[in-house]
């Protein structure tokens, strides 16, 4: 997500024109997004544990735009999305879109009032394992009375039907906070892709690892990243990802991803193809190397990787 979700996609959008293709990804992606202001969900679903004991929570709620989600919101999120603020929000397991809708999230404010979110969509994370990732799109804050928490009262269930995230909650992140790494997991083999190219358009599905990958990471962001003055990520930032490994003698080893993936799609994903099968502990990214939307630069982030 080189900017929250949409916010790049949107951008080169703008700078690509309408053309059939682009235009039919656009009606995709609003296919994506739900307006519905009740939680219409109707389970009788109510763990919040998966098998291994890993929680159903929220992981992040980064509050990166005040009132700047560009014009073609309007088109490529929900009527309305135009002018608004956005905030991607990072859940600990994918979630099933078909339960999701705007009413099933609450954002307080500073002051203690009620956001209004307009919309909530997956999109652009919509690579196999990315849909972990929603955009809430509204009226929820400002740099005065900013929203302070997240929180889902709506039954909302993890893409398996067997976890309820109602009643998960998050603290918002700053609107002058940099991006940071939120979530890092071992990809599955099924899942690779290798050798995949990006879509011709800015959102639609990342690049893929080399066909010569011997295991692949993916890290995920809790907002959108570019290189500072916007320039897209790219395979320079994989120097700045470090990955720590456990040798089969117990003894730990830093590897560098020889390879960067999953670019090209506008999301919050990266891919880090390594050379060498093991066991990766946690992933690592230098400070002061992407940035937000405001140009807020991230500090040094590292997040501990699942398998």
């Amino acid at each position: 997500m080189k900017r929250p979700l949409f916010l790049a996609a949107l951008v080169m959008f703008l700078g690509f024109g309408c053309d059939g293709r682009l235009a039919e990804t656009v009606i995709d992606t609003v296919h994506l997004a739900d307006s519905t202001q009740v939680d219409t969900t109707d389970t009788g679903v109510t763990a919040t544990r998966d098998p291994s004991g890993r929680a159903a929570v929220l992981l992040s709620a980064f509050y990166g735009l005040d009132d700047a989600l560009p014009p073609i919101s309007d088109r490529a999120i929900c009527a309305g999305a135009g002018g608004q603020d956005g905030m991607p929000v990072v859940f600990s397991h994918e979630v099933d879109a078909s339960t999701m809708q705007a009413g099933d999230f609450k954002v307080l404010t500073r002051s203690g009032a009620v956001g209004e979110i307009t919309c909530v969509t997956l999109a652009p994370a919509e690579d196999v394992g990315e849909a972990r990732t929603a955009l809430l799109a509204g009226r929820y804050g400002s740099a005065e009375d900013p929203p302070v928490s997240v929180e889902v009262v709506g039954h909302l269930l993890s893409i398996d039907g067997q976890l309820n995230f109602r009643g998960a909650k998050a603290e918002a992140v700053a609107l002058e906070d940099g991006p940071t790494l939120v979530w890092s997991e071992v990809v599955p083999e099924t899942e690779w892709e290798l050798g995949k190219a990006a879509s011709r358009v800015p959102f639609g599905g990342g690049s893929g690892c080399p066909e010569e990958t011997q295991l692949v990471v993916r890290a995920t962001w809790n907002g959108g990243i570019t290189k500072p003055g916007g320039g897209e990520v790219g395979e320079d930032e994989a120097l700045a990802y470090h990955v720590t490994f456990r040798n089969p003698d117990g003894t730990e080893s830093i590897i560098v991803p020889f390879a960067l993936a999953d670019l090209g799609d506008g999301d919050n994903n990266h891919e880090l193809c390594l050379d060498r099968r093991g066991e990766p502990l946690s992933v690592k990214f230098h400070a002061g190397l992407v940035t937000d939307p405001r140009e807020d630069l991230n500090p040094e982030t590292q997040v501990r990787v699942t398998r």
